[in-house]
């Protein structure tokens, strides 16, 4: 019998159904070998020497194959068909070198798809462990490594707070820096067009564009102001028109290629929201189960029986007319054959999504979208018929254009159709319109417009944008997007990419330091290098050689820098967006609270970065380095709500750690004026005065405990809502319940939190059930220690006394319910069943005021998160005191 070794238990299983008992299948789950994280597991001084050690959750799968062996004579690695999977099966051989018994023999086989019949193929046709490929992943590795214990010990001790830097990580970040950079120095230009309601004799109604006027072609800016778009419309309305010309030009629209990696991404992103990992994961069951092809590909061209097969299933579903003569041929953009395998598809073509009948939605939405464009990229052509249609007057002075588009034959159009990353207005059908005859205005009007700024990248547009500069490869988008989240670098919101402060002060800091590390030329230069390593011509110690030599005199050269030197020189980098000029005219780095103080680039421990006044400590004003102001609707300054009841002003600020509100101004007598965070999920355009003193004057009393009399409060704390009797704190779900709970209702969560880890209390026996609120949830009069109560969600509303709990209609408890929910001015929806748990799993660590957290408090359990405001955190030593950078810095960004 052989051994057969894949990486996952998943495609273990799958394999072994096809091979039989004739083979015993095994995972090694990964890579069972890694550089350990710490100086000296690259050794440039020894011809780049590499340490490896066997991962301790790798040694117990070492060791069953060890054992596997023992009866068996063959080694047969199976791993992936790409360069990490090479790396993998070349790891597993070393690995086992010197515990496999002499007479084993050892070969390598790869498979494109897992499907019987590829599997069983490739066991007919073994070969060695390909060198070349494996040098390739030397020299990645060794780079990452090299790159990682260098350059992130420079940014420790240079820029407080920054976590790591990367080979490719880097170049990343600094795409969307600039981009966001862009964004911030643009300034918008105004123009105008003139658009018309035109009508043929028949009285079907078609729009057109000005595009002439005064006999001059119009350019994007020709019509800048209200004045003279008003001219314009004059001009047109003051003239007869007739149409000029007609002219139908037929045209053509082929299908896309077949997915690889980076397509694949782009268009999950586009149709469904999926970031990059998430895309790659569901990808990856999906081969494991053996219904698509391998998905790290950077191929495009396709098997010749699955093409025959896409033909089939063509003609079968929608005639022989939707497949053309030939068979469509997509040539492979790799540069590096090696690398290069087929597309994404399915592995069979006549599995439409409906029967494979899968469990998991990502996978279902994806294999869908693979099926759809396989599909579609071997299906005849769509035929379009384009119009243009010119409309003027016969002195010349005015000419108007519609255009239109109709489809003659949809073609793939009937079953795919590839996303767009920016939208525009798809071209409509066009009435019948003659040459000659007159056109009727219908009405005129002209339509004021902006230039747009360039907009933020998403996953899919920053996955296509690296792939256009060359840099990273199908593996590594995944990876790369999530180190520089995870790093908190950058943030996702809407699938929109925005860098944090702290991803702009790196970027600044290696673009002024190690420019040419962060170039994108140099960066897809090194890749270029590294496919040559791969194809085998070019020695991958050459290429770490002549790195490394520049590398390290530019590491050298940093060594003297000092803190504050750094942060001048990222204070000046990025002056135009710390200090954007001020309406008014006045220097923006003069401090507006003291009026004498110059604004400077300030850093925290925790490694927030933000602008503070040079008069510190006499003067305390701070505020974001980001501008904010777009986002958040907060300008660097704050915004005023109004005065609390004594004249103090109430502000509405962007801290370092996100919007708050605020009663009065800093001084000298009150350094620190009373502050609030906005709770999860408060807009900061929502937060009026009445809301935002609801913040300030929290802790809020609900009454006097009935057995102790002493005071339940309900307040936010560090971990979300809660109430508190005594040194007990139960969390709320949500923070709108913090102004509304009433004693029943504070009851019932103490008692919750008394009985956690005993038993729950078994829910009190309703005395009545009064139906189903109009906007869902069941209402219910309940009994409680104040009284009978109408119960909806998460709404308690205490019976008047002259009202009989029994007697109680629906519409007198709706009447009830209106009431006490109103006083929050926020309507209130029934509990979900998940309510019960605490909103707030992940703790804040950081203040509204900029201070930061202790650590201890926020590696805390998120079940004690009530408590957390009261007690101090606990003597213990934080498990996780070793700063993050350390911990990866030698992980690869671009394996």
């Amino acid at each position: 019998m052989a051994v057969v070794v894949v990486e996952s238990p998943a495609k273990a299983k799958t394999i072994n159904k096809y091979l039989g008992s004739d083979y015993t299948v095994l995972a090694s789950y990964g890579h069972v070998r890694d550089l350990p994280p710490k100086d000296g597991s690259v050794d440039t001084e020894h011809d780049f020497a590499m340490k490896w050690e066997v991962a301790s959750d790798s040694k117990k799968h070492i060791r069953a194959i060890t054992d596997a062996l023992k009866t068996d004579n063959e080694l047969i690695l199976a791993t992936d068909p790409d360069r990490e999977g090479e790396a993998i099966s070349w790891h597993l051989k070393e690995a086992l070198a010197s515990s496999i018994k002499k007479g084993v023999t050892v070969s390598r086989v790869t498979f494109n798809a897992i499907t019987k019949e590829a599997v069983t193929q490739a066991m007919k046709a073994p070969r060695e462990v390909d060198a070349a490929l494996v040098d390739a992943y030397l020299a990645r590795r060794a780079l990452d490594y090299l790159v990682g214990f260098t350059l992130s010990p420079v940014l420790w001790r240079k820029l407080p707070g920054a976590k790591s830097a990367g080979r490719v990580q880097s170049v990343c970040l600094r795409l969307i820096v600039e981009r966001e950079m862009e964004i911030e120095a643009f300034r918008a230009k105004e123009f105008w067009t003139v658009g018309a309601l035109l009508s043929t004799p028949r009285g079907q109604e078609f729009e057109a564009r000005l595009t002439v006027l005064g006999g001059k072609k119009l350019d994007k800016f020709d019509i800048p102001t209200a004045e003279a778009a008003e001219l314009a419309v004059h001009a047109v309305t003051s003239r007869s028109l007739s149409v000029q010309s007609v002219e139908a030009k037929p045209a053509a629209r082929n299908p896309s290629a077949p997915f690889m990696t980076s397509t694949l991404q782009q268009e999950a992103s586009r149709k469904f929201g999926m970031g990059a990992k998430q895309c790659m994961n569901a990808a990856q069951r999906l081969y494991e189960a053996g219904y698509i092809t391998y998905m790290r590909t950077d191929g495009i061209d396709m098997a010749p029986e699955a093409v025959m097969a896409a033909r089939d299933e063509i003609k079968r579903r929608f005639g022989a007319n939707y497949v053309p003569d030939s068979p469509r041929m997509y040539k492979n953009k790799a540069k590096n054959a090696q690398e290069a395998h087929e597309c994404i598809r399915p592995t069979d073509m006549s599995a439409a999504p409906d029967s494979l009948r899968l469990t998991e939605a990502d996978q279902r939405k994806l294999y869908e979208l693979i099926w759809k464009r396989t599909i579609a990229s071997q299906m005849a052509a769509a035929r379009l018929e384009r119009t243009t249609v010119d409309v003027g007057s016969s002195d010349g002075q005015v000419v108007l254009r519609a255009t239109g588009q109709v489809v003659l034959f949809d073609g793939f159009l009937k079953i795919y159709e590839e996303g767009r990353d920016e939208e525009g207005d798809d071209e409509g059908r066009l009435p019948q319109i003659m040459q000659g005859e007159a056109a009727e205005k219908k009405s005129v009007t002209p339509e004021q417009h902006f230039t747009q700024p360039p907009p933020r990248y998403t996953e899919a547009t920053l996955v296509k944008r690296m792939e256009e500069l060359g840099i990273g490869r199908p593996s590594t988008y995944a990876s790369i997007l999530t180190t520089i989240v995870d790093r908190e670098y950058v943030r996702k919101d809407k699938n929109r990419l925005f860098p944090e402060d702290k991803g702009r002060l790196v970027t600044a800091f290696l673009t002024n330091y190690f420019r040419k590390y962060v170039e994108y030329d140099f960066t897809a230069d090194l890749e270029g290098e590294l496919d040559d390593v791969s194809a085998g011509e070019r020695n991958y110690k050459d290429v770490l050689a002549r790195f490394w030599r520049d590398f390290s005199a530019a590491v050298a050269e940093t060594a003297d820098l000092r803190i504050g030197e750094v942060l001048t020189r990222i204070d000046e980098f990025l002056a135009p967006h710390l200090y954007p000029l001020r309406a008014d005219g006045s220097d923006p780095r003069v401090c507006q609270v003291c009026g004498t103080g110059r604004l400077h680039l300030k850093t925290a421990r925790s490694g927030g970065a933000f602008i503070g006044c040079g008069n510190y400590p006499e003067c305390r004003y701070t505020r974001p380095i980001s501008v904010g102001g777009e986002e958040s609707g907060i300008s660097p300054d704050g915004k005023v709500l109004g005065n609390d009841e004594n004249g103090l002003p109430i502000s509405l600020r962007s801290g370092r750690f996100g919007p708050y509100v605020q009663r009065g101004e800093a001084s000298e007598a009150e350094p620190k004026p009373p502050r609030s965070s906005l709770p999860k999920g408060w807009a900061p355009d929502s937060i009026d005065l009445e809301r935002a003193l609801m913040l300030l004057n929290l802790p809020r009393q609900v009454g006097p405990h009935p057995e102790d009399g002493a005071m339940i409060e309900a307040a936010l704390g560090r971990y979300g809502p809660y109430v508190k009797h005594n040194s007990t704190y139960a969390n709320l779900a949500d923070a709108e319940e913090v102004f509304t709970i009433g004693m029943n209702r504070a009851m019932e969560v103490l008692a919750q939190k008394a009985t956690r880890g005993r038993g729950a209390a078994a829910p009190a026996t309703p005395i009545k059930e009064l139906g189903e609120h109009p906007d869902g949830g069941l209402v219910q009069v309940m009994p409680g220690r104040y009284g009978p109560y109408v119960k909806w969600g998460k709404v308690n509303a205490t019976l008047p006394k002259e009202l009989a709990p029994e007697a109680v209609t629906l519409d007198e408890a709706l009447a009830l319910v209106a009431e006490k929910a109103g006083k929050s001015g926020k309507k209130k929806a029934p509990a979900k069943k998940a309510a019960a748990k605490p909103a707030a799993k992940k703790p804040a660590t950081k203040a509204a005021d900029g201070t930061a957290a202790k650590k201890t408090a926020a590696k805390k359990p998120a079940a004690k998160a009530g408590e957390a405001a009261a007690k101090k955190p606990a003597a213990k030593k934080p498990a996780a005191k070793k700063p993050a950078a350390k911990k990866t810095a030698s992980e690869p960004d671009a394996a």
